[in-house]
C-alpha cells in the first residue's frame, strides 16, 4: 500500500485541509499506516497534481488561508482499483523484538523498561481507539451500528487497532514477567 492511498481513503469523510488530515492520520489511521504531517502535505500536493483529490481555497479572517481537499471521480477510481489488488501480506519490522532475540546475551534492565513503556503505550492506545468506537458509534449498539451504519471501514480498521494494541500489551506485560522471573532464577543459583 502507498500513502496515497491511505490519504485518499481517510478523505473519503468529506473536505479536509491538511492539518485536519494529519490530526484523522494521529488518531484513526495511525493504527495501520503511519505518516510524518510533511509527508502527508507532499502526497497531497502529488495527489492533487494527479486530479485524485481537488483542493480549494478557503479565506479566514483573523488566520492564514487555509486548503480543503476531498477525494475525487479519479480518486475514487484510484482506490477501486487498489482496492481490488491482492493486499500483500504484513511484515512487522519491530526494533524491540530485534531486542528480545537478544536476551539472554544482554543486561536486560534497558529491555524490561523498554519493553514496559511499550506495554503502556499500548494500553494508552486501547483507550484512544476505545474512544474513537464510541464517538463513531454514537449512540448505537456495537452491533447495530456494524448492520446499519453508513460508513463502518473506519469502525473496522479501529477494532483491528484495538485488538494489535491489546496484543501488543499483553505481550510485553508476559514477556516482561517471563525475564523477571529469569533473573530472580539466575540470581539465586
Amino acid at each position: 500500500m502507498a500513502l496515497r492511498h491511505a490519504v485518499l481513503a481517510a478523505l473519503l469523510d468529506g473536505e479536509l485541509s491538511g492539518y485536519q488530515l494529519a490530526k484523522a492520520f494521529d488518531v484513526g489511521v495511525a493504527n495501520f499506516w503511519y505518516a510524518q504531517p510533511q509527508q502527508l502535505y507532499a502526497e497531497l500536493t502529488r495527489l492533487e497534481k494527479e486530479g485524485l483529490v481537488a483542493g480549494r481555497e478557503v479565506v479566514q479572517e483573523s488566520r492564514p488561508t487555509k486548503r480543503l481537499f476531498q477525494v475525487t471521480d479519479a480518486g475514487l477510481a484510484e482506490l477501486e482499483t487498489f482496492t481490488a489488488a491482492s493486499a500483500k501480506p504484513a511484515v512487522v519490522r519491530d526494533d524491540l523484538l530485534v531486542k528480545v532475540q537478544a536476551a539472554e546475551r544482554v543486561d536486560t534492565d534497558a529491555l524490561v523498561a523498554q519493553l514496559t513503556e511499550r506495554a503502556q503505550v499500548a494500553r494508552a492506545k486501547v483507550d484512544l481507539f476505545g474512544t474513537l468506537l464510541r464517538r463513531l458509534r454514537g449512540d448505537r449498539t456495537e452491533e447495530d451500528f456494524l448492520r446499519h451504519g453508513d460508513r463502518i471501514g473506519p469502525y473496522l480498521t479501529c477494532l483491528r487497532g484495538v485488538a494489535f494494541e491489546r496484543e501488543n500489551h499483553d505481550w510485553c506485560v508476559r514477556t516482561v514477567a517471563i525475564l523477571e522471573e529469569r533473573r530472580q532464577a539466575h540470581v539465586r543459583h
